[in-house]
This record gives C-alpha cells, structure tokens and sequence, in this order.
C-alpha cells in the first residue's frame, strides 16, 4: 500500500508553507546556525522526497515516528538538520550530552520560529505541537541525537539501493560483469583439462612402452616357471594394469571437467550477454539525461577473453579423440551468440533525422582484432521501419527509405584497440511512411537504422551473419517538426521497456515518471545540478492535468502521451511538451547560471504566487517560466495600488530574442520597481555579478548609446525624447490573479556623452 500524503505535507508541496531553506532563498529563523551559505542545497532530503511516494505506510512511520519525529520536521528543517554533525552521537558518550542538548533546543526553537510565519491556522497549531513534543527528549538529549542520526542512516541506506528503480531494469553494467573469480575460475578449469590431457599422453606412452615390455619378458620365461623373469613379469603386470586404471581415472576427470568448463562458460557469457543489454539500456536512457557510461573497453576485454576459452575448449573436444555432440553443440552455439552479439552501435545516429541532411554514426565490433585477415570487412546501413524491426532475421528486402553514403569498412585502430566502421556523410534521401492511424503524425513514427555484414573469426570455419540496429529514430523533412519528433523520442526513451516488442511504448505512465524524465532532461540539457524540487513538480502536474487548484498527490495518476505533446494546453496554442521544451532551451541558452544559484523560482503558478508574495513589501519580486509564452521568463513583483493596497503585476515576458539584446541581470538593475529578490534579497547584492560593466567610450567622437529597460510607466518619462522610444509607451493596471502576464516591457535608448 502506497503512503497517502497528509494535508499537512502537500501543504509543504503546494508552498503553503516552505521549508527553511529553499536554494538562494533564507528564512530569517532566530537562530546563529542557521547562518550558512544560501548556495547550499538540501541534497538527501531532495533525493528523499521523490521517493517518499514509492514507500508503504508502514515504512514512512518507522522512518519518521509520528509522535517522535514526524516526516514534517524532516522537510522544514532539511538542510539545518544536514548541516549537523549527528554520526558522532552514542547513548554511552555521556560527554556528548550538551551538544545533543544544544541541537534539540535548536530544533524546538526554530519550529516555533515556523509556527509564527506560518499563516494557516491548522498548521501553526500542528508545528507548535510537534516542538512540545520534543520535549520528551528534555531527560535525555542523547536519545534526540541518536534518533536523528538512525534516521539520516536509513535514508541514505534507501537511497543507495531504490534510486530511480523505474530506470534500472537492467542490473548495473559493471555489477553484472563476471568478476575475476569466476574468469579466474573459468581459466584454471581449462589449465587443468589441459594439464590432464598432457599427463594423459605421458601415461599413455609410458602404458605402451611398459607394454611392449611384459610382452618381451613373456617371451623369456622358461616352462619351469623357475625363471627369475617371471616376478620381474608379475610386477610389470601390476604396474600396467595401476596405469590403465590410472589413465581411465583421468579420462573420466577430463570428461567432469569439460563439462564444468562448458557450464561455466555458459555462465560468464550469460551475465557478458546482461552487460551488453545494459550498455544498450543505458545508452537508450542517456537520451533523457540520465548518467551513462559509454567506455566500452572492459567490456571488449571480456567478449575476447570468453572468444578465447571457447576455442581453447573445442580444442580439447577435438585432442579427446572421441566425439562429445552435446558438448561441441553447445561450445558452437554459445560462440555464435558471442560472435553475434558483440557489434554495437558505438555512437548512435541523431535520433531526430532530417532528409537530405548529413549526419554520422559509428559502429564498433568487439571482437575486431580477432576477425580473420584477408577480405576488408564491410558494413551496410539500411533503414528500417517498426514492421520490420520487429521481424529481423535477415536482410528486409522491402527499402522504406534511401540511404546514401550507407557503407563503412571495418577498420583496427591500434592506439585505442578498438574495431570500428564510421558513417561520416549519411543521408536519407527519401522515406516511405506507413499508412497511419487516426490521428497519428508523421513526426510519431519510428524508424531505425539496421547494420549487417558477414564477417570470419579466425580460428572458425564458417563465416557469420551478423547485424544490430540503432536506437529508434524519427525522420523529418522540415526544421518545424523537430519539437514534435523529440518529443516522440523523449517517450519512447523513458518509458519503454527492456526486451520490448520494437517499438512498443506505453499510452499512459504515472506521473512520478514523467517527473523524472522531466527532471533528468531538464539538468543534463542545462548542465546543472539544480534539480527542479516538488513545488516545480506540483505546477507542472497541474499544467499537463489541467487540475490548477488540486492540492493533492499526483505521483499515481497516469499522464498520456496525448496530453504530453498531442493535445494543446487550455488557452494555449502549444502543447506541454512545446511549452517546456521552451523552457529548457531558454534556460540552457541565457539562464544556466541564475538558475544554478538559485535565483530562479522556476515553475510556479498564479495562486501560488499570490500566496506567497501578498504579504511581502512593495518592490519584492521573483523570476518564474512565463505560463502563456513558450520560452519566456517573467518578473512579478509586488506594488502599490491605486487605493493605497498591494497589487501583483507580471512584466512582460523575455525571450531568448530579448536576452540576446540585454543580459537578465542588467535588465533587473534597470528596472527601479524592484528592490528584493523573495523573500527579502537586495536585488544589487544578488544580482551584482551578472551586472554588465559599463563599456568604454567608442573612438571617433561618437556619442555612447546605452540600451536600457523600462516597465510601464516608466516609458512614459518626460526626460526622455519620445521619438526615441520604439513603440508608444503602454501602462497596465493591477494584476488580477486569472489573466496573464500584463505589463507591456519598453527597450529605450538613452543617450548620454
């Protein structure tokens, strides 16, 4: 059974109420610990937090004891409790008491602090209760830090075995290895079968030679048996029959011992096999940002090491002298497997493939150095689609699509001993698309591109047919559709299955999945290691659902590729996907460092801030996504009303086209209406690094032209010439919490000598 969060907790989710810190952002809680660097981030309890829907009931509670230690003291003081040193605490270290003391009367003090900031009622009295609470511990302090430090253990204990488990269906790449021991293992049995053989034929010769002696000392005895040669004969006869028995004993051990050789074989090539699938796995899982190892050399190492066992093994089959079907059958098919699965697309082609567009991909065969000299290898690319896909076996004969420059030689670099064939000038020149269904786009099928070739290992008679296809991909004919077709991609990346029918995806996923797609896309394309948190998840659930006003968990409810990126959002002319994906970009291309410390609230909706900045001074403001403008950040601040109130007003989002005429940070020094970034940040203090530095003035007695921002009013000022503005000055009133972004941003040029 799945934790059903309490009102209390989605609260916290919701920003009803906030933790104590939040990136840049430090509440004033009375209290000289808390006086660390805003940068720091609550880095265990944000990993903790996304995994709290996938935990029982009954964990959660023994976790965080509800009348001890409940789960909201955890998130309001996240990062404090972090910053503590509580793995030194021991019930028998009476000395550690006042330090244990000291923490506890902290803890206690800074949930008051909270209770007092809080507006909601129920859960000031909730806080007030949880610090009484603490109390308890007043007798014994030590008891205080030991729980704390039991609890900090167990979730790093959960967290190194459950992280992200909808993404690791496959074991880790290196963990499904067969380690040394078992090729160490593997490679004695193989020297002792050869050991055997070897003593084998020396007894053997030794049998025939002692053979050839009794028979000649047979011929010596005289009738009376009084001859001394005849105990000499006796021992010889004793001698003979200790060899043959000798030489059966070892046959039979050679036979045992291929056997185990031949099972163990088996059984290392079968975990290699696994290692290759994860390789492949995650490969296919970095598209969506996930970590990826792509070093492929331990693998090589072992796919020749294994090559090698089998042919030693045949070998001795062959040295027995006598046949072994069961053993040679299954010694040929475990190397054919092994041939046949050791060429992997290295570098995969762009997954979003434009006609008449170049584009490369590279193709390495592990195995290469053991290919047998002569004939140059040669690879051929043909593209697939999903029909086709799923029926390999042989070469398609149907061609959906035409490739050109779609042949590469296999080629040995010796530096790097790795075997490659590169496609450096592939194109597809035309692409023949299957009747599509209902609604379906061109920009929703998938393709793949299949390399085959037939290739000789020295040391086997026969040649192989061998092939592997590239991770799906959607052709395209124009720029326009790109948004669509990654979209397609980012869905079948994170959410199809291992071993799956080609190129089967599911309609619908829970939503915790598409948050960590979300999430992973997000960081690996801005390269940052701020992650969006569970307030920015809540807002984009309640985005794609179209849900604004559910407070709920949206963990379990199932999000469909239609509402992803088919169906556009209410008001909208884009889809969630277009929307984001906007987002993204603006933020890898002009934010990456404000969003980094912090500096950016991100995703938040128009009831959320509301909430959060109706009780802030005027002049407060923050940076959010704009929600009506793909690619846009937006400024709302708070301001005075025309009746003497507050007000909350949205400037006119910034695009990419913006950014690139005036850096954010210039743009916030400019505009005078704002003072504090929320909760009370002097924007100078903040901001005063991305500031641009005043540029000198230009040779040839020019007069300096500055470019400035002005808001609303502002651009209505009498000291500046009005035929100088680019369009006539525009002023909004007050934001009314349900429209969107209203203030219409002015670029002035101001010229100064």
């Amino acid at each position: 059974m799945r934790r059903a969060l309490p009102r209390f907790w989605l609260a916290v989710r919701n920003r009803e109420v906030e933790p104590v810190w939040r990136g840049a952002h430090k509440w004033s809680v009375p209290s000289s610990s808390l006086a660390r660097k805003p940068s720091l981030t609550m880095a265990q309890w944000t990993h903790m937090s996304q995994m709290l829907p996938h935990l029982t009931n009954e964990t959660i509670n023994n976790l965080y004891p509800p009348t001890a230690f409940p789960i909201e003291v955890r998130h309001f003081l996240a990062q404090w409790i972090e910053g503590q040193r509580w793995d030194d605490f021991a019930l028998e270290n009476v000395e550690q008491k006042n330090q244990a003391q000291a923490l506890l009367d902290q803890t206690i003090s800074m949930l008051q602090s909270i209770a007092q900031q809080t507006t909601n009622v129920v859960d000031k009295m909730k806080l007030m209760q949880f610090s009484k609470n603490m109390n308890i511990f007043q007798a014994q302090p030590l008891q205080f830090g030991v729980m704390v430090r039991d609890i900090l253990n167990q979730e790093r204990g959960l967290l190194d075995t459950s992280a992200q488990p909808q993404f690791q269906p496959f074991p880790n790449i290196e963990s499904s290895f067969p380690n040394m021991q078992d090729l160490d293992c593997l490679v004695l049995k193989v020297l002792e079968v050869q050991n055997i053989r070897q003593k084998m034929h020396q007894m053997q010769e030794e049998l025939n030679w002692e053979r050839q002696n009794y028979e000649s000392l047979q011929g010596a005895i005289q009738p009376n048996g009084l001859d001394p040669t005849l105990s000499e004969s006796q021992k010889l006869q004793n001698h003979i029959q200790q060899l043959e028995y000798n030489v059966q004993a070892m046959a039979k051990k050679r036979f045992q011992l291929l056997k185990e050789c031949v099972d163990c074989l088996d059984q290392c090539q079968t975990r290699l096999i696994g290692s290759l699938k994860a390789w492949r796995w995650g490969q296919h899982k970095a598209t969506i940002g996930l970590p990826f190892d792509d070093n492929l050399n331990t693998l090589q190492t072992w796919c020749e090491q294994l090559l090698g066992v089998n042919g030693k093994l045949r070998q001795e089959l062959v040295l027995l002298g006598e046949p072994m079907p069961e053993l040679q059958e299954r010694l040929g098919k475990l190397l054919q497997v092994l041939i046949q699965s050791s060429l992997l697309v290295d570098k995969q082609p762009p997954q979003v493939i434009k006609t008449q567009s170049k584009f490369s991909t590279t193709v390495r065969y592990l195995l290469g150095e053991k290919v047998a000299p002569g004939k140059p290898v040669l690879l051929k690319a043909q593209i697939i689609n999903e029909i086709q896909a799923r029926n390999l076996g042989g070469v398609p004969s149907d061609n959906v699509g035409e490739l050109i420059n779609n042949t590469a030689i296999l080629e040995h670099n010796t530096s790097s001993k790795s075997t490659c064939a590169t496609f450096r000038n592939m194109s597809i020149k035309k692409i023949k698309r299957a009747d599509r269904k209902g609604s379906e786009s061109v920009t929703e099928e998938k393709f793949a591109l299949l390399f085959s070739t037939e290739i000789t290992i020295t040391g086997c008679d026969t040649p192989y047919r061998i092939q592997m296809i590239s991770l799906p991909v959607v052709v395209i004919v124009h720029g326009s559709q790109d948004n669509n077709a990654l979209a397609t991609i980012i869905w079948d990346c994170a959410f199809s299955e291992p071993d799956r029918v080609p190129f089967l995806v599911p309609e619908r996923v829970p939503w915790r999945m598409m948050y960590s797609t979300l999430n992973s896309k997000f960081t690996s394309e801005v390269m940052t290691e701020h992650n969006l948190d569970q307030y920015n998840q809540h807002f984009l659930a309640q985005k794609i659902f179209d849900k604004p006003d559910f407070s709920d968990d949206f963990s379990n409810i199932l999000v469909s590729w239609a509402q992803f990126n088919k169906e556009v959002l209410p008001g909208r002319p884009f889809t969630f996907w277009q929307w984001f994906e906007g987002v993204m970009e603006l933020t890898k291309k002009h934010l990456k460092e404000y969003w980094s410390e912090g500096l950016i609230f991100g995703f938040i909706g128009k009831q959320h801030l509301h909430l959060i900045l109706k009780d802030r001074p005027n002049g407060t403001f923050l940076l959010r996504f704009s929600d009506s403008e793909i690619g846009g950040i937006t400024i709302a601040y708070v301001s005075a009303s025309e009746n003497g109130g507050q007000k909350i007003q949205n400037i006119q989002p910034f695009t990419k086209r913006d950014l690139e005429i005036r850096c954010l940070g210039d743009r916030i020094r400019d505009i005078s209406h704002i003072t504090y970034l929320y909760p009370d940040f002097p924007k100078h203090d903040v901001f005063k690094k991305y500031f641009t530095e005043p540029q000198p003035s230009p040779v040839g007695g020019y007069i300096p032209v500055t470019l400035l921002t002005k808001v609303g009013t502002e651009a209505n000022s009498d000291s500046l010439p009005a035929t100088l503005l680019p369009g006539s000055p525009h002023s909004v009133g007050g934001f009314s919490g349900t429209d969107d972004d209203m203030d219409l941003e002015q670029i002035l040029q101001t010229f100064s000598t």
